[in-house]
């Protein structure tokens, strides 16, 4: 995507930051960058940046579990500060920032630290020979080349030059960033789905009042069904739908991987992956079920569309079919540290 042109601003620079990256830092950096100066900062202390760096990956990191890469050292100083910091997977991002932003954890504050020496003269290499930091600090305090910002020990000064370019086009940088950082990512993990939409916490969670709506002409039609984990007889307004595959991985509704399931149990089982072996069976024959009851008593009911991201044909959804798409993901799952739900987590 192409930036607004701006007369007197070399804009193909800024454009070029993302080029040859080996790590999220870049992307980070600007998206922490953009957020200050939105806020009428022109004087950013690096600590802050580097705080809201952090605060931004935590929900990919800690909730999607999206790898960056063996060599990205945010990824890794997300997990040992969510220790040190005591936070959760789910903060939200301005609590992190702040917590950050003002800890006094010796530790977290050499994580934070780490990031000087790799991100903010490096993000300045299209305006010159970034490569140098000294040469680097010096070039950006004369602004060379009309460069962004200037560098300082502490803080980063942002040019005049920049600022109502900045803060005018936010939302198309903003856009330009996530959408290089989500073709970076996607490299990385080239067989997880959805990378785009697991990089931004979303404020709630879509309801799935509608796909409750499916099941219940499931449930009207058979009398009851049995949840798959637990056994219990679930009926019309007692159960809850939940994703077979943790939705923190599929990133998705859709209906197939939609089941009655449970309530007590559903909200114990989490973003827990259950293991094929044991639960694969009784899942595909639900929803097989499912699948004859709805074309029977709804044929045109639009969530039957959802089972053909899965096979080419509704008639195809048989069981080999349907294991051999459901075993890839659950493995890439597995891989990606989601945790599996051992037989003890039964009820």
């Amino acid at each position: 995507m192409d930036l607004p042109d701006h007369d007197g601003l070399p804009v193909h620079l800024l454009a070029g930051c993302f080029n040859n990256t080996s790590a999220t830092y870049k992307f980070y950096w600007f998206l922490a960058l953009l957020e200050r100066v939105e806020l009428g900062q022109r004087e950013i202390p690096k600590r802050n940046l580097f705080a809201a760096m952090i605060a931004h990956a935590w929900y990919t990191v800690n909730y999607f579990k999206v790898s960056f890469g063996k060599q990205d050292k945010l990824q890794e100083a997300i997990n040992q500060i969510k220790n040190l910091e005591q936070l959760t997977i789910d903060a939200d991002r301005s609590f992190i920032f702040k917590q950050l932003a003002s800890t006094n954890n010796k530790t977290t504050l050499r994580e934070l630290r780490y990031f000087n020496s790799e991100v903010p003269h490096r993000f300045l290499s299209p305006w010159f020979r970034a490569a140098d930091a000294k040469a680097a600090y010096a070039a950006s305090q004369r602004f060379e080349n009309q460069s962004i910002y200037a560098l300082y020990a502490d803080h980063i000064e942002i040019n005049p030059a920049w600022i109502n370019y900045l803060q005018r086009h936010a939302r198309i940088l903003k856009n330009f960033c996530y959408w290089n950082l989500a073709v970076y990512l996607q490299a990385k993990n080239p067989n997880v789905p959805d990378i785009p939409n697991k990089l931004i916490k979303l404020p709630v969670r879509k309801a799935l009042t509608e796909q409750r709506k499916f099941w219940d002409i499931v449930l009207g039609e058979l009398g009851s069904v049995d949840c798959i984990y637990t056994n219990k007889r679930l009926t019309i307004g007692d159960y809850a739908v939940e994703h077979f595959l943790p939705y923190a991985f599929v990133s998705h509704d859709l209906m197939w991987n939609l089941i009655p399931a449970d309530r007590s149990f559903n909200s114990s089982k989490s973003d827990k992956l259950p293991p094929l072996e044991t639960y694969f069976e009784p899942y595909f024959n639900l929803q097989r079920s499912a699948l004859e009851v709805v074309q029977q008593v709804a044929p045109k009911h639009k969530f039957l569309e959802d089972y053909l991201t899965i096979v080419p044909h509704l008639s195809l959804f048989e069981h080999q079919r349907v294991l051999e798409q459901l075993q890839p993901l659950a493995t890439i799952a597995r891989n990606n540290g989601f945790e599996i739900l051992m037989p003890y987590d039964r009820i």
